[in-house]
């Protein structure tokens, strides 16, 4: 079924990108769902798998605050932000992604020494190739999405996945 133009919402990303100087990979979504909204954090979606994927890979107690959210990401040298800075989105669907605008990675590429970008689900890898490559000047691995909407892989074919990016 097509998106109805009066089912799309513009959304401007709430948050900031979670960073430090340490940081050697980016892990980009899309946009915040409206969960991870009200959540004031990335992938706040009680079915979302990325922290259970990254507990599991690093073998620690699964994130629940924010602090902890955060704590797992900069001790494993990893950055979390999202490809765009606005859009008009029907809910969290990606594939309704209309009008996108893109974040700028300069002050991240600064002050980190990002060498690798992995995208979680393909609309984040298609927009960071159509317009952030170069701006980075990093090529993208595209990784499945852990959205509870990606009902094709189970929690043991994501970590897997996602550990094979994240350790080589």
């Amino acid at each position: 079924m097509e998106n109805s133009k009066d089912s799309l919402e513009f959304v401007k990303h709430p948050f900031e990108p979670v960073y430090d100087s340490q940081s050697r990979i980016l892990i980009l979504g899309t946009m915040p769902s409206p969960e991870s909204r009200k959540d004031e954090f990335y992938y706040g979606h009680s079915g979302n798998r990325f922290w259970r994927v990254l507990a599991g890979i690093f073998k620690t107690p699964l994130p629940k605050t924010k602090e902890e959210k955060t704590e797992l990401l900069l001790s494993n040298n990893l950055a979390l932000w999202d490809v765009l800075k606005s859009c008009y989105i029907d809910g969290a669907k990606d594939s309704s992604i209309s009008n996108p605008v893109v974040n700028e990675f300069s002050t991240i590429l600064k002050k980190a020494k990002i060498e690798r970008v992995l995208c979680n689900g393909k609309k984040a890898f298609e927009l960071y190739n159509a317009h952030c490559k170069s701006q980075t000047g990093i090529e993208a691995v595209s990784l499945l999405s852990t959205s509870p909407a990606n009902r094709r892989a189970n929690i043991e074919v994501l970590t897997k996945a996602y550990r094979d990016a994240i350790l080589g």
